[in-house]
């Protein structure tokens, strides 16, 4: 008999897919569509290695950032900053803004883009200094250096690629020659593709909200967001459960008997199966908030409190952090206490345990 299609099977559908054996670094950016969400706070670790460790075999926190240099990924802004792939990358380039800049601002960056070329490889601190562009306000009305300003500016437009990080800042060089694109429509399909691939299966409030972000990707294409959509949703898999109609890839069977391991795993507030919160509910059933910019008092959860997942189900959550080398990790249950399932105590245990193996700490 058919296993029928509801919010269990999705919702297993959705840990399943997301969570896949560990592989390579490069083939576990592939699984996810190409694109990795990066965020620069660390607690424990930035987001980035927080994704990665449940993908890639013997993942450290930074082997990101240490091996970056040497693979073909690059730092760029998709629907979120992140690393990207280069055949994603390619989709998305050239690209226009939003903020077109006039001839003047374009005569100051044209200086930045000479300065880089005769550095090679160019710190911000480096091209400020040559230039002696001074001070600006930034976007936040707080005070930065034009020059970072411009860099930031001619990375987003693909003229400057990063070439590495120092100390955590981007240090630049220049970038490819990006070639216009035969067929707008069909990049813009092959991106909601990436969305898909990395966030199924969606609901179709989250698929139009997916769609409409790739205005950042490709601000020249915004116009195409609407028939991207449309086309996205003729061509995927689709049924209604409950009243919302959900989308995923077509060749993929949420009713297959997709196999979870009872495991115990600490995600990050941006991994592909917590990151559409809208989802989040309707799979879990309770509403998780990313709380790090929230003020203090207002915290429900914590500063950076990563969802805990047991089996398929979001049952809680847990603050981590290292000091003096020990980790130390408090959960919190959405139930008012950890489940009594056989098992649990000890999946939570060896989970903690490789948290401290990624983050090379004891606990």
């Amino acid at each position: 008999m058919p296993t029928r299609l509801d919010i269990d099977a999705l919702r297993r559908h959705a840990v399943a897919r997301s969570l896949f054996p560990p592989t390579t670094l490069l083939k576990a950016v592939e699984r996810l569509g190409g694109f990795v969400q990066a965020d620069p706070l660390r607690a424990p670790a930035r987001a980035q290695d927080l994704t990665l460790r449940h993908r890639v075999k013997g993942y450290q926190a930074g082997d990101l950032e240490r091996r970056y240099p040497r693979l073909p990924l690059q730092e760029d802004f998709f629907i979120n900053y992140g690393f990207v792939a280069p055949a994603l990358r390619a989709l998305m380039h050239p690209r226009t803004t939003r903020r077109v800049w006039d001839a003047a601002r374009w005569q100051l960056a044209n200086a930045v883009l000479a300065e880089v070329e005769r550095l090679g490889e160019a710190h911000p601190a480096e091209v400020d200094a040559a230039l002696n562009h001074g001070p600006v306000k930034n976007w936040f009305g707080g005070n930065s250096r034009l020059s970072t300003e411009l860099l930031d500016g001619l990375h987003y437009r693909g003229q400057l690629d990063v070439a590495r990080r120092d100390n955590g800042t981007r240090v630049y060089r220049l970038g490819p020659a990006w070639q216009a694109h035969d067929d707008p429509q069909a990049a813009m399909d092959a991106m909601a593709d990436v969305l898909v691939r990395k966030y199924a299966p969606l609901p179709a409030g989250s698929l139009s909200q997916l769609v409409s972000m790739l205005s950042s990707a490709a601000h020249q294409w915004q116009d195409l967001r609407k028939p991207t959509l449309l086309r996205a949703k003729a061509r995927l898999a689709h049924a209604r459960v409950d009243g919302v109609d959900w989308y995923w890839p077509a060749g993929e069977d949420p009713t297959r008997g997709w196999r979870i391991p009872g495991q115990v795993r600490l995600l990050a507030p941006f991994d592909p199966v917590v990151w559409d919160r809208r989802r989040f509910e309707l799979l879990w059933g309770w509403a998780y908030r990313f709380e790090a910019y929230t003020p203090a008092p207002k915290r429900v959860r914590g500063h950076y409190a990563l969802p805990l997942l047991w089996r398929d189900q979001v049952v809680g959550w847990a603050n981590a952090g290292v000091k003096a080398g020990r980790l130390r990790v408090d959960c919190g249950y959405v139930a008012g206490r950890a489940p009594r399932d056989a098992g649990f105590k000890a999946a939570l245990a060896e989970e903690i345990e490789r948290m401290a193996a990624f983050l090379g700490a004891t606990f």
